[in-house]
């Protein structure tokens, strides 16, 4: 049985968050940590993040699929949603999901960061422990 944890409703606006936080299992064992764009996608109830595959981030990942994504409240930072999860990887050959990600939600197009050649991939969330924080009460 695949265990399997949902973001309260109390949480889910943090999901139209501008950054969140990802963070990986370096090489060394030692956690990576990086600010990256993501999308809620409603239609499955998943994030999905669009990385390049060159880059250490996504190393990690292919070697240890467990991450976290920290997502701090843009109104307050003593309010956050922590989500542990496993990532699944897919390949992102055509730049679809990468320009949906992009254009849905920053109204940018990513691959201007990349280098001519470089391919990414689909990074999808499956959460396993869902943590919502609210120091203000």
């Amino acid at each position: 049985m695949t265990e399997k944890a949902t973001i309260p409703d109390e949480y889910k606006e943090l999901l139209d968050a501008p950054v969140a936080i990802l963070a990986t299992n370096g090489p060394s064992g030692r956690p990576q940590v990086s600010a990256i764009s993501f999308l809620y996608d409603t239609e499955d109830g998943l994030i999905k993040i669009s990385l390049n595959d060159t880059r250490q981030k996504m190393k990690n990942l292919r070697r240890d699929p467990k991450c976290t994504l920290l997502i701090v409240d843009p109104q307050t930072p003593f309010r956050t949603l922590e989500i542990r999860a496993d990532a699944e990887i897919q390949p992102d050959p055509d730049f679809s999901w990468c320009a949906r990600i992009g254009q849905g939600k920053y109204n940018a197009d990513f691959r201007v960061h990349d280098k001519p050649g470089e391919t990414r991939s689909l990074v999808i969330l499956h959460p396993k422990r869902v943590v919502g924080t609210d120091l203000r009460r």
